[in-house]
């Protein structure tokens, strides 16, 4: 080809050499355009401090009535809620803690955690967004014979604690929550479904009284200790990582034979698991000190 065609040519394609060196590069070329990232809001989260982004229910008092959940407490939707959890945990690890009861879920990001340089925004999306989409996902698998007949809606927000205790007093203070809601609704529903009372009357009964009072209705009236009900109603759910002894069978051809053979391998692996028992005490934090010192 002439020289004068080469040089042309050169021109020609030098715009869409250069743009394909930077899509190979990683980077978008540059455009007048881009000043509007400087409205972006830097929400990074403190440093040093324990990341809580609690998961709660939007409108979820008309979405179990939609769904006929089961009054008081509906076990399916609990063990749901559960299982939306653990997703969230199996995709993000640099969660070491979530509590959940009733429609709400609160996970904890170790303070050492850098995830997406600590933003915070990051934090909240990616964890209601795993959740949403879980409760969905896993929705027929708790419930068979009941279709989801509306998408259920779930807000989010992050908290910093700054100290240990801090994070302790808030998962008390949200297992206190648990106990106190549990044990007026147990009461409440007792009282309309088996007491034969309507729904203001049960709340007129109840007005003012305290755990004490509210236990001995339910023991004179319906002959139910309220200490014998179920620990994920009482106490709702804690998921902590745990090692567990994974063996699994391999074959191998060992030296100086000709024949393979059939072995077990086991290896520590981590996987999440489902304790239902008190936060609030100090029993639960020595029986699992590597949550708060693993990094």
């Amino acid at each position: 080809m002439h020289r004068a065609g080469l040089g042309l040519l050169s021109r020609l394609l030098s715009p869409a050499v250069t743009c394909a060196r930077h899509w190979q590069s990683g980077k978008m070329a540059k455009s007048k355009f881009e000043y509007v990232k400087h409205f972006e809001v830097q929400d990074t989260c403190l440093p040093h401090c324990w990341v809580v982004v609690r998961v709660d229910g939007r409108n979820f008092h008309r979405f179990s009535e939609q769904h006929k959940f089961v009054k008081p407490n509906d076990a399916r939707a609990l063990q749901l809620m559960n299982r939306c959890a653990q997703n969230v945990m199996d995709e993000l690890k640099d969660i070491c803690l979530a509590y959940g009861q009733s429609d709400e879920y609160s996970f904890v990001f170790h303070k050492k955690c850098n995830w997406y340089k600590r933003r915070a925004s990051k934090f909240m999306t990616h964890v209601v967004s795993q959740f949403a989409s879980s409760y969905v996902f896993y929705w027929k698998e708790f419930f068979p014979d009941q279709p989801i007949l509306c998408p259920p809606g779930f807000d989010g927000r992050v908290v910093l604690y700054p100290s240990e205790q801090n994070l302790k007093d808030y998962l008390s203070w949200r297992q206190a929550d648990c106990h106190i809601n549990n044990l007026y609704n147990t009461v409440f529903w007792m009282l309309v479904q088996k007491g034969g009372l309507t729904s203001q009357q049960a709340q007129e009964k109840l007005r003012g009284t305290l755990s004490a009072d509210k236990n001995e209705i339910l023991f004179s009236e319906f002959n139910i200790n309220y200490n014998n009900e179920p620990l994920l109603f009482r106490k709702g759910s804690v998921i902590i990582w745990k090692k567990v002894n994974e063996v699994s069978k391999k074959v191998i051809k060992l030296p100086d034979e000709t024949e393979e053979k059939e072995v077990e391998v086991s290896r520590l692996r981590s996987q999440t698991v489902i304790l239902h028992c008190d936060v609030i005490g100090d029993t639960f934090w020595e029986e699992h000190p590597d949550i708060l010192t693993d990094s």
